[in-house]
């Protein structure tokens, strides 16, 4: 089994290659919820939800979230009732929001919950919340504080960020995730930005010592001629590193065996694999989807 650590669009795209060459019940997901929130009397809950329409392939790839082809009658009509969201929220997706708070409501941890959400949707694959407590990521602008996926999809793209707040200190990993990554034949961590979520699930108490006994590759989501965009950047530097290969390779330094970068990466990393890694269309997925199973296959064999 292969473990993806799914934080952004880039752990999904690879993803979506890798189910060309996998089975879906050899593919585990540990979604980070550094995006979760309360909106509208649902648990939002961007990561998780973007798994799991992935897998039941209603997933809206344009965004890398939301269901393709949603409607949006409840979040237009809010507007004319003195009522507002800070992001636009589909029908379908509403409805899977709203399940989710009433069945934490009725007692279940959000693992239980993804679980009876994963077998209803007929799911194959196993997809894991990172953790059971809440573990949002609040963006300070200087001026307010906004949660994580709102300043995303909704912020202005010159808006500051000061400073991440995290709302839990060292949430632990459920046991779940433990025995996942145990059974786990490596551990693959996408092409995502640290910073958007990734860093949350490495933050979880007693994650980084259980990756220490798995084999883990990391992929650069920068490099190449094309600058990171604004929110990317800024969101690295909010993290202490610069929006780069390396800064990513140091925040990463202490669980990765094999760090990739793109060909065209600026950026010498000793050590590092240099492959494809822009994955603008399905077949540059499932290519180095291709790749990283070859790698992994040769380490554990």
């Amino acid at each position: 089994m292969i473990t993806f650590l799914s934080g952004g669009p880039g752990s999904l795209a690879l993803i979506r290659g890798s189910r060309q060459i996998l089975h879906d019940r050899d593919i585990a997901v540990i979604a980070s919820t550094a995006g979760d929130s309360p909106v509208s009397g649902g648990h939002v809950a961007p990561d998780i939800d973007a798994a799991t329409f992935l897998f039941a392939g209603i997933l809206d790839t344009g965004r890398w979230w939301g269901i393709r082809g949603d409607t949006y009658a409840t979040h237009n009509h809010l507007p004319r009732v003195a009522g507002s969201e800070p992001f636009p929220i589909g029908d379908r997706a509403r409805a899977v929001q709203i399940a989710r708070m009433n069945l934490l409501r009725d007692g279940m941890t959000l693992t239980e919950v993804v679980q009876v959400q994963c077998r209803a949707q007929s799911i194959g694959a196993t997809i894991l919340p990172m953790t059971d407590a809440d573990a949002g990521v609040l963006i300070d602008t200087g001026t307010e504080r906004l949660p994580l996926f709102e300043y995303w999809v909704a912020a202005p793209a010159e808006t500051e960020v000061r400073e991440l707040i995290r709302t839990a200190t060292e949430p632990a990993i459920t046991d779940e995730v433990r025995a996942v990554i145990e059974a786990s034949d490596a551990v693959v961590i996408g092409p995502d930005n640290p910073a958007r979520g990734t860093l949350s699930i490495l933050d979880c108490a007693g994650m980084r010592d259980l990756l220490q006994d798995r084999f883990v590759v990391a992929i650069s989501p920068f490099g190449g001629n094309t600058p990171p965009d604004p929110k990317n950047a800024a969101l690295m530097y909010a993290a202490g590193e610069r929006p780069t290969s390396p800064g990513v390779s140091r925040l990463y330094r202490d669980i990765v065996d094999l760090f990739v970068q793109d060909f065209h990466d600026p950026d010498d990393i000793p050590g590092s694999l240099r492959l494809e890694t822009r994955l603008l269309h399905d077949r540059q997925a499932e290519s180095l989807a291709w790749d990283i199973m070859a790698v992994i296959r040769h380490a554990i064999s």
